[in-house]
């Protein structure tokens, strides 16, 4: 009897272990049912679009906020789905991007994938920053204050670091005239290190790609090669000598057009030795001292500093300013005209003249009688 139970159970054991695998089987396979359904349904969410409200979504990431941080913003301002599926995406699926601390901007109906692309390249509000043509270290410091950008007085310790133009310009004690003018678009959170940085590159791109092409190595006389005027270039003009002569250009003329012809009377007064007698240098030497009311007066004419092109001969020591394209190029290719002087007729334009008689005749028509006529004018019409 004990024999037969035995064998019974030996001949049933076969049909429980197969019971058992087909179980597992079922079971095995409805978990990768559940699993590959919970991934379509991840992988959906992933890439289905989010409409944004009309106006957008405008989101500022602090600098330091750690990425789960970061996302559960994201989450809160409805830009994404699941902070938690957007974290799983980024370490599983995108390998652990780094994500840009700033300013963003998110419109329409964004996927998942699409903003965080944008968070690896960084911000994308950005906000203007204009620095005209003309403007001091101490003047650009107080347009981008205004403009919202910075400290003033970190923005000073930058810009008279003469390292980033040391190359260039070996002998620069600040970056006086290297703080190129033009339009940025700069995110905000941008530091005075970086924004600096800028302005200096853009002065290196302008000058390798528009102005050092024009330099000879040894200077060319005034002919048309290929269609195109060269001119003759001041013997010795160094980087520095050419910006510095550039910034004289820039504050004395208005018109585009008579920027080559001030060069040019200014390269005919250097080659003969004759001092510049700018005007702006005086205005320059006063800022330097703190003196500027507005005014120039005849005794300003005789201060003594190095500065002061009436009382010491060539240029001044460095740049006067940051001067535009178009001054760099007129001193890089200063017009062969014959004229040694020029005064301004009131109204940005001015007279020049080949011989000091023709300027005093000048002078007195446009310094003298000119404002002789106006404040009788101005008289009348009271």
């Amino acid at each position: 009897m004990n024999a037969r139970k035995a064998a019974v159970r030996r001949r049933r054991r076969p049909g429980c272990l197969g019971r058992l695998v087909r179980l597992a089987l079922v079971v095995t396979v409805l978990a990768a049912l559940a699993l590959g359904g919970a991934a379509y349904v991840a992988w959906t969410e992933i890439h289905t679009p989010r409409p944004l409200p009309p106006e957008g979504v405008t989101l500022e990431i602090p600098s330091g906020t750690s990425v789960r941080g970061i996302l559960r913003r994201l989450e809160d301002a409805g830009v994404i789905g699941d902070a938690r599926l957007a974290f799983v995406y980024l370490r599983a699926v995108r390998r652990d991007p780094t994500l840009r601390a700033g300013e963003y901007r998110f419109e329409g109906a964004p996927t998942l994938p699409t903003v965080v692309d944008r968070l690896i390249a960084g911000s994308n509000v950005s906000y203007p920053l204009t620095l005209i043509e003309g403007l001091t270290l101490e003047e650009a410091a107080d347009a981008i204050v205004a403009a919202g950008f910075g400290a003033r007085e970190v923005l000073l310790a930058e810009m008279r670091d003469p390292s980033r133009i040391a190359d260039l310009d070996p002998d620069a004690i600040t970056l006086e005239g290297y703080l190129h003018p033009d339009t940025y678009h700069l995110a905000r959170g941008t530091t005075e290190a970086q924004l600096v940085d800028l302005l200096v590159d853009t002065f290196r791109r302008r000058w390798q790609r528009e102005i050092a092409p024009l330099l000879p190595a040894t200077p060319v006389e005034n002919r048309v090669v290929g269609g195109v005027p060269r001119y003759v270039v001041p013997e010795g003009l160094s980087v520095r000598k050419l910006v510095t002569l550039a910034s004289v250009v820039e504050k004395e003329a208005l018109l585009d057009e008579e920027r080559p012809v001030i060069a040019g009377v200014y390269a005919n007064r250097l080659r003969r030795g004759i001092g510049l007698y700018a005007d702006p240098t005086v205005i320059y030497a006063l800022k330097r001292r703190g003196t500027w009311d507005g005014n120039i007066r005849k005794p300003d004419l005789r201060v003594d500093d190095p500065y002061n092109t009436y009382v010491y001969p060539g240029l001044p020591p460095g740049p006067i300013a940051s001067p535009g394209l178009a001054s760099l190029l007129a001193a890089a290719g200063p017009a062969d005209v014959p004229y040694l002087y020029f005064v301004s007729r009131n109204d940005g334009t001015h007279v020049f003249a080949e011989t000091l008689r023709e300027h005093n005749r000048n002078v007195d028509e446009w310094q003298r009688r000119y404002w002789r006529r106006k404040r009788a004018a101005e008289g009348a019409q009271r």
